[in-house]
């Protein structure tokens, strides 16, 4: 019996890692104003017929804080990265020089810092309804077990430090959504 809860437990655990590497995954996406390679991540190019990650068909790198560069590896895929760059609607306009793809990343307004500020909090949100959602699911995986015979007070404690876990990564969550809102509103 104590096995069985033991693995739900973990389960739930694992749960809420996941949410908070899908919140930092998510956060990378939104620009602050500064040019970074992870903005381009999940870019599907259309290449040869099929959907590649940018990655797998060029390099992507900085070549100041304001302009990422993008070289393909075969330079018939030029036109493809930049419609895949336009399609994204990232407010970005990529330069093609021949060579490879510049992309200038122009200076944010405050209007638009304040609507990313608003997503970053509706990402984190996002991430605490996924921990809400593991601290049921290992609840009840407690109080199932209590009805099964476990004894009363140790699935109290076992309550106890669910709760614990989720205060904790609500904490973790708090604090990274704080440090990308500082991000975002920097100018």
């Amino acid at each position: 019996m104590d096995e069985l809860l033991g693995e739900q437990l973990e389960e739930a655990k694992m749960m809420m890692d996941e949410a908070i590497e899908h919140l930092e995954r998510e956060l990378l996406k939104i620009r602050t104003g500064t040019a970074s390679p992870a903005m381009l991540n999940g870019l599907l190019v259309s290449y040869y017929g099929s959907k590649s990650p940018i990655q797998q068909v060029a390099s992507i790198g900085t070549a100041d804080a304001r302009t990422l560069t993008i070289k393909p590896f075969d330079k018939s895929a030029m036109g493809d990265i930049e419609r895949a760059i336009f399609e994204a609607n990232l407010g970005v306009t990529p330069m093609n020089d021949g060579e490879m793809i510049r992309i200038n990343i122009p200076p944010l307004t405050t209007e638009r810092r304040q609507q990313l500020a608003k997503q970053v909090k509706v990402e984190g949100e996002t991430a605490k309804i996924s921990i809400r959602n593991a601290r049921q699911d290992a609840m009840k995986a407690v109080k199932d077990e209590v009805k099964n015979g476990y004894p009363e007070d140790a699935g109290k404690r076992k309550e106890d430090e669910i709760q614990g876990w989720v205060n904790g990564y609500n904490k973790k969550v708090d604090t990274i959504v704080e440090n990308k809102e500082k991000d975002v509103m920097t100018l």
